[in-house]
């Protein structure tokens, strides 16, 4: 049956949605600021994860691991240059910074390396199963897994370790965490980190998944999981998980039913729709926010 196999496909690019608007909702979970330049370090991993299976050698697990380990040294890196000196600037201020600093690594990239596309090796055998009739790849299997793997793997650092807790202390007091002992810098620090390491998994994913990669690649994938964010409920972590996979499921079904003109235009539907119907999100709760 066809649609099983538009699910599993739309699942799989939903979970790689999933990974990067975790990045997102963190961030703003912390400090209330929306980080436009992570679309870019989600661009960043999937050059990295090219030189490194290509370059040098190595193969999809070392990859992944030193993808997301430059990445969360990327992420501490803009976090300490571009946004700490902006902590009590206005929203716009750090808008207009995030947004700065999207274009400096997009055309920095391009300085160092040119504009050209590059084509992602094959790092796993094309195989298939067979699973009521419909036909599924092995590597939208496999991308779901890791993807999963690394929600989970988030999911027991926020809730079971010591810098989870703080994470938690800091998003919902700064001030009574800071007066408790903990160190808020080094909290939103490792905030970025992490949500940078996972936009760098994520863009390992991607070039497995299309296979072409290029240095403004993370411009719409990076939007898309914005939405993915709102959608869930920005600053809810399993609601960025959850509207990863909501949207990479309806961009699917636009495909499959014909119109895959409109599959980037589906996102942004979607969340013009739910700022007019429920601007909190799925998960998320109405309160009056003061700005």
């Amino acid at each position: 049956m066809d649609w099983i196999q538009q699910i599993v496909n739309g699942i799989s690019l939903g979970s790689i949605y999933a990974l990067i608007a975790l990045g997102y909702t963190m961030v703003y979970g912390i400090i209330r600021l929306i980080n436009f330049a992570h679309g870019d370090v989600f661009m960043v991993g999937a050059f990295i994860g090219f030189y490194a299976i290509e370059g040098a050698g190595l193969g999809f697990f070392p990859a992944l691991l030193l993808a997301m380990f430059i990445c969360a040294v990327l992420g501490v890196v803009i976090e300490r240059v571009a946004y700490k000196r902006l902590r009590g600037a206005s929203r716009i201020a750090a808008l207009i910074t995030a947004i700065g600093v999207s274009l400096l690594i997009e055309y920095g990239t391009i300085y160092l390396r040119g504009a050209q596309p590059e084509a992602f090796p094959n790092v796993f055998p094309q195989t298939s199963f067979h699973f009521l009739g419909a036909t599924i790849s092995s590597t939208s299997i496999f991308i779901l897994s890791v993807s999963v793997a690394l929600m989970l793997i988030l999911q027991f650092v926020v809730r079971r370790t010591k810098i989870g807790k703080a994470m938690r202390a800091v998003s919902h007091d700064a001030d009574a965490a800071r007066l408790m002992g903990i160190n808020v810098d080094r909290t939103i620090s490792a905030t970025f980190a992490i949500g940078s390491a996972l936009a760098g998994a994520a863009g390992v994913i991607f070039g497995i998944y299309y296979t072409k990669i290029e240095p403004l690649m993370g411009v719409i994938p990076g939007l898309k999981a914005f939405v993915a964010a709102v959608l869930g409920g920005i600053g809810i972590i399993p609601g960025a998980a959850i509207g990863g996979l909501v949207l990479g499921l309806v961009e699917t079904l636009v495909s499959a039913l014909g119109y895959s003109n409109w599959r980037d235009a589906a996102a942004f539907i979607i969340l013009i729709l739910i700022l007019i119907l429920k601007p909190s999100g799925i998960l998320g709760k109405n309160s009056r926010e003061k700005v």
